[in-house]
Formats: C-alpha cells, sequence, structure tokens
C-alpha cells in the first residue's frame, strides 16, 4: 500500500497558550512532517478529519474546550481509522495520573501521554508511532476500499452474466444465496436455506444424479459442475451449477460456486440438434448432387491448373521470344556487313585462283546458313516479315504431296483427310509450307522403322477462355506413330535450340518456329504425345471469310531499271554497315553520301538538292528510321524512301509507303529494291 502523501495530511497541533506549539512544529518539521498549529478550539474542530495524520494537544488545552464535541467527531470515524493524539500533560510529582489525565483517556481514547518539560529526541519518537500508526489506518483504508470495490465488481459481473452466487457450508449443509441465486435455483423462500431445499425443487428424475455429485465433490474435492432440470410450475427450467470445496484455517469447508439459468441455452441445444437432423437427412438425400458438385470443382481447379501452366508457358515464351528477337537483329546487322563485303570479294578478286575462290563461296555459304537460323530465330519470335493473303489450305497440302512423299520415304505411308468445304485462313503461304515441313520432317524421324503419317484439315471453334480467342479456325494436323515423347521433352519441344531428337540430330529450331509463326498469325501450335504411342501437331489457324487464292498473279513490269545510276543518302548509326552498303551501292554505280544519325541527315538533305533516294536503318537511336523518313520527306516531298531493317513488328510500315528489305541483303536485293522504290515514287509523283 500507498504512504501517507505529506502534501495532502499533516499534523494537527492545538497549544494555544505558551510556546508549546511552537516547539512542537519545530520538532516535526525535523521529523519531516507537516503541521498545521490551530490557535484556537474553533480552528481544531475544523481542522479535524481524515487527512489529519495525528494530533498534538496540550493537556490544559483540551480540558478548557467542550470535549463532547471532540467525542463526537472521534466517535463518527469510519471503522477503519482511529485518530491518534499525543497529550502533552504537566509534570507530576507521584506517579499516579491525575483525575483529569484518566477522564481525557476515557473520553478520547487512542491517547498518548508525554510529560513536559520532555526530550526533543522523546517527542520526535513519539510523532514518528503516531505517524505510522495513521500511516497503517491509511493502508488499510485502501484494502477495504478495494476490497469493497471488488465486491461491487464481481456483484456487477454476475448480475451482467446472469449468475448467482451461492454457499454451501458444511458440515451443517446451510445454503447461502443471494435474492439472483434464488431465482435462479427457484428457491422462494426468503428465511434460512439447506441442500434439502435445494434438492426439494430439482426434477425428480435428476434429483439422484444431482445429490451424487455434491457428495462426490465434498469427498473428493473435485469442481462442481452439473446441469440439472428444475420444477417450476407446469413448466421446467434448466440450471447449472458450479463450484469448488475451500477450506478455512479452523479445518472447516464449504462449497463456494455460482448457478445460471441455462434454459434458453438448453432450447437453443434442442432446436440445433433438430436442425442438425434435418441437415443430415438432407444430406444424405444429396449425396449424388454433392459427388457431382465435387467432381465439377475438381475439373474447375484442374482447369484453373491447366490455365496457370499455359499462362506461365506464355510469359516464359514471351520473355525467351524478345530476348530471341533482339539477338537476330544484332546477328542481321553483322551478317549484312560479312555478305555484302564477301560478295564485293566474289566481284573484284580474279576467278583464276580456285582456292580463293573455293574460300569466298564456302564464306558465303556459311553466311547464308546464318541468315535462315536468324530468319528462324525472328519466326520463333514473332518478327518475321509475312505477306498474309486468304488461303486455301486444302489446295496447299495437295501442292505439297508430291514433296512429303519424297521427304518421308516408302516406308512410311501418307495418309490425308480434308473436311468437304475448301477450309480458308489468312497466312503467308511460304511460312505454311515451311511449317508443314517441319512438322512432316520431325513426324518421319520419329518412325525411323515406318509407320503412318496423317494430315488433316478441320474447322473446330474455340471457347472463350482458352489460349485462342473465342472464333472459328482452321487447324491443320500432323499425326504420327512414331516413338513419342515424354512429359519432360513435351514439356521444352517448343524452346528455342532445344530439339526433341537428340543431341546432334536437329537444330532445335524447327518446332520453336512453327510455334512462333502461330502466334504471330493469331493462331497457336499444340502439341499432344505419349511415349510409344505417337505425336499429334495442330496447327491453329484463324479462319477467313474470303475466297482463298489459287494462284499467284504476274507482277508487272518495273518502268526504272536497276542500271539507272542515282545519288543516294545512307544513314545508318552502326558505321560497319553503313559503309557496307555503300561500297555495294557504289559498286553498282551510285553515288553515295553516309550519315551516322538522323539528324545528321537531316542537315545533308536540306543542302544537297541533288539526293534522290534515303536508304536508312530503323533501328538508330534518339530518331528511328520511320521519323527520320517523315522528317525527311517534309523537306523534299519527291524523295524516295528505303528502310532496312532486321524486324518484322514495326506497325508504322502499315500506313506508309516507304520501301523495305529485311536484313540481310545481298546486292541484287538491294538494287530490285532501290529500283522499286524509285519506280512507286514517280508513279506517285504521276498521280499528284
Amino acid at each position: 500500500m500507498a504512504n501517507l502523501d505529506p502534501h495532502n495530511v499533516c499534523a494537527l497541533i492545538f497549544a494555544p497558550h505558551g510556546r508549546d506549539s511552537g516547539i512542537a512544529q519545530a520538532l516535526l518539521r525535523q521529523s519531516d512532517i507537516e503541521s498545521s498549529i490551530c490557535p484556537d478550539f474553533a480552528a481544531f474542530e475544523r481542522a479535524l478529519g481524515e487527512t489529519v495524520s495525528f494530533v498534538v494537544a496540550t493537556e490544559e488545552a483540551l480540558q478548557s474546550c467542550d470535549l463532547g464535541i471532540v467525542t463526537a467527531r472521534l466517535r463518527n470515524q469510519p471503522p477503519w481509522s482511529d485518530l491518534p493524539i499525543v497529550v502533552l500533560t504537566q509534570r507530576r510529582f507521584d506517579a499516579e495520573p491525575g483525575p483529569g489525565t484518566e477522564r481525557l483517556a476515557n473520553i478520547l481514547g487512542n491517547l498518548t501521554f508525554l510529560e513536559r518539560p520532555f526530550r526533543a529526541a522523546t517527542f520526535k519518537s513519539v510523532a514518528r508511532t503516531a505517524y505510522k500508526a495513521r500511516q497503517r489506518q491509511f493502508e488499510a483504508r485502501t484494502r477495504i476500499e478495494e476490497l469493497r470495490e471488488g465486491e461491487e465488481r464481481l456483484r456487477m459481473a454476475l448480475i451482467a452474466g446472469r449468475l448467482g452466487s451461492w454457499e454451501l457450508r458444511l458440515p451443517g449443509r446451510a445454503l447461502i444465496a443471494g435474492e439472483s441465486c434464488r431465482a435462479v435455483l427457484g428457491l422462494e423462500s426468503e428465511g434460512p436455506l439447506s441442500a434439502d431445499d435445494l434438492l426439494a425443487v430439482v426434477d425428480r428424475d435428476d434429483r439422484g444424479r444431482v445429490a451424487q455429485a455434491f457428495r462426490a465433490a465434498i469427498e473428493t474435492g473435485d469442481d462442481l459442475a452439473i446441469e440439472y432440470r428444475r420444477v417450476s410450475g407446469e413448466r421446467h427450467h434448466w440450471a447449472e451449477l458450479r463450484a469448488r470445496l475451500a477450506r478455512d484455517r479452523n479445518g472447516g469447508s464449504r462449497l463456494v460456486g455460482v448457478a445460471s439459468d441455462i434454459t434458453v441455452r438448453k432450447q437453443a441445444e434442442t432446436v440445433l440438434r433438430q436442425v442438425n437432423e434435418t441437415l443430415e437427412r438432407r444430406v444424405s438425400e444429396r449425396t449424388a448432387q454433392l459427388e457431382q458438385a465435387h467432381a465439377a470443382v475438381v475439373a474447375e481447379m484442374e482447369q484453373r491448373r491447366r490455365a496457370e501452366a499455359q499462362l506461365r508457358q506464355s510469359q516464359k515464351m514471351e520473355a525467351i521470344g524478345q530476348l530471341t528477337g533482339g539477338l537476330a537483329h544484332d546477328f542481321n546487322n553483322l551478317l549484312t556487313a560479312i555478305m555484302s563485303n564477301l560478295e564485293l570479294l566474289q566481284k573484284k578478286c580474279s576467278g583464276d585462283d580456285p582456292t580463293f575462290r573455293r574460300l569466298v563461296e564456302g564464306a558465303m555459304q556459311g553466311a547464308r546458313r546464318g541468315a535462315s537460323v536468324t530468319q528462324r530465330l525472328l519466326a520463333f519470335a514473332r518478327q518475321q516479315t509475312l505477306e498474309l493473303e486468304p488461303r486455301n489450305l486444302r489446295e496447299l497440302i495437295q501442292g505439297m504431296t508430291d514433296l512429303i512423299e519424297r521427304s518421308i520415304g516408302p516406308q512410311i505411308e501418307l495418309r490425308l483427310d480434308y473436311p468437304p468445304t475448301p477450309p480458308v485462313a489468312l497466312v503467308d503461304a511460304n511460312q505454311i509450307e515451311l511449317a508443314v515441313l517441319n512438322l512432316v520432317l520431325n513426324a518421319r524421324d520419329a518412325m525411323p522403322g515406318g509407320g503412318v503419317l496423317t494430315i488433316s484439315v478441320s474447322e473446330p471453334t474455340a471457347e472463350s477462355g482458352d489460349e485462342l480467342a473465342a472464333g472459328r479456325y482452321v487447324r491443320l494436323t500432323v499425326s504420327d506413330t512414331g516413338h513419342g515423347m515424354s512429359a519432360e521433352t513435351l514439356a521444352k519441344a517448343v524452346d528455342p535450340f532445344f530439339s526433341t531428337k537428340g543431341v546432334g540430330k536437329g537444330t532445335g529450331l524447327g518446332l520453336s518456329m512453327v510455334h512462333g509463326l502461330a502466334v504471330q498469325l493469331k493462331g497457336a501450335l499444340r502439341i499432344f504425345s505419349e511415349v510409344d504411342r505417337g505425336t499429334r501437331a495442330e496447327l491453329w489457324l484463324p479462319e477467313s471469310s474470303a475466297a482463298g487464292r489459287t494462284a499467284t498473279p504476274c507482277v508487272s513490269g518495273e518502268e526504272r531499271t536497276e542500271s539507272d545510276k542515282i545519288r543516294i543518302l545512307v544513314v545508318d548509326d552502326d558505321s560497319l554497315i553503313a559503309s557496307s552498303t555503300a561500297d555495294m551501292l557504289m559498286d553498282l554505280g551510285h553515288s553515295v553520301i553516309e550519315a551516322g544519325s538522323g539528324a545528321q541527315a537531316l542537315d545533308i538533305l536540306e543542302g544537297d538538292e541533288d539526293i534522290d533516294l534515303l536508304f536508312t536503318d530503323y533501328s538508330m537511336p534518339k530518331m528511328n528510321g520511320v521519323e527520320l523518313a517523315k522528317a525527311a520527306l517534309g523537306v523534299r516531298p519527291r524523295l524516295a524512301v528505303v528502310m532496312a531493317t532486321g524486324y518484322a513488328d514495326l506497325p508504322e510500315f502499315s500506313q506508309l509507303s516507304f520501301g523495305r528489305i529485311n536484313k540481310p541483303y545481298l546486292q541484287s536485293q538491294l538494287a530490285a529494291e532501290i529500283a522499286r522504290a524509285l519506280n512507286a515514287q514517280r508513279g506517285r509523283v504521276r498521280e499528284a
């Protein structure tokens, strides 16, 4: 408990005559005890209260005042309070106290007499003793208040919890219960109660069980916890008793506990049990429906799992495609420089040295193979150039039949399956033929001992939510009866440079090229395979409503020949590519000016009006080729433009009439594209 706060309590000094009050206050101050001097009885009476630590009063001051008032104030103290009073008496020559002293002791009670004159140490000791006694009284007050608050909290908690407290005293079996507890237990008597009174209101069927529970708790000391029915008129109420055996210091014991009315809970339990029984009956009746629903959920989860796997695969292929496209573009730049210089070497050097000619031709052949690899990489990355047109796939496959039969050999049987109506898709015929040939060769290699190769064309419909957009498609299927692929191999089948044929037996670019082509055409490549059961590759292509072409029309002759000599501005941020292109153009007899950026090219165009054609790379920093061409045409509207690129995914070209050439290019391709660009520009000028 906390000590007395010296700022809130103080000692009272009632010594109105002489120097006693001043001496007492000085000594109390030395003992760190706050005090207040009462100059007269009225001030003393007003100051008496609970905040007084003790009183120092002279005997003559007390005897001269109305002690009845003081006695009444002391008699009305709370139970915890007994105010200490130190009385300073006169010196006596006999040891016996006088009648006045005895009268004070009988009237005022808690007195300590200190004879004057006294020693300072004696006074301080008596004062500290009185102060400590008062401090213990304050501590008792705190404990009493805490106990009262705890009892009030318990009472409120019992009320809030609809509980009643009770006590069964042993061995007399007297039952002590409050008003709320009596109401819970159904005890209407207001007089003394016993355990028999409690058992009397218990339902006859539960009475024996309740009595046994009480005996067990008393004999074993285990907690009592029992629910039972009690009689209340014609109705039954449920009550719950919980108690614990407590023992006092004298060896006595009692059961102390709480009682609660659980009728509502029991009714709720009954309703809940009935609901559960009804639910179980309905569940048993609908077991088949639940099993079907479970199967549907499992199927949906499996579909979601497949969709997530397809999304991860799509994201992986997208990332690989971007990386592959970038690498292919860089290789195309390098191959442009290599092939252009090799081609010029073939023209410039004498043909008398067969070794030199063979070396140059070997290098050129290697460069062409490199160009073929980059073309496949661009196909996988969906960045190859496509010439789309509606084509009848049945006629396209029929036109390839001889080539397919020669490719697979006589040990493999070829079967063709077409729908009755001609399926038409918007495709690049050359790339589709190449894709079909790749799938055919893979099927052939999977059947070294012979088998059946089936090529079929159908027109299915894709549903929404698939990796394909919803709509009609043309499905070109190539299936075989070969050795098939494992699930691990199938998962990597379309990855670039991963060969399904084993180490050293393939480039690993065939299926990746077909996959890239399908996606670029807004379709899909689906592959299904089982070990020793064969493989089925499906190429899904969007159906076209236009009639398919069956023949390629002839291209009219160009007005301008490749022998015309013109002035050309070559723009490329790579000086190696720019100089190689310039060398080929000058070898054709053209006049060439080189520029390393779009800004430099515009400066040259503004100062040189004799330039006939702008030959620019597309991918350049700060200003790309399309931006440069637009700016150049703003300065020179009649300027012919040819764009060189290693990419195909350039949407700006679809709305601009620029000439275009893909890297790497040969001198003959370069000359032909420049002639076409000049003729197209002259045609636009005549129309204007």
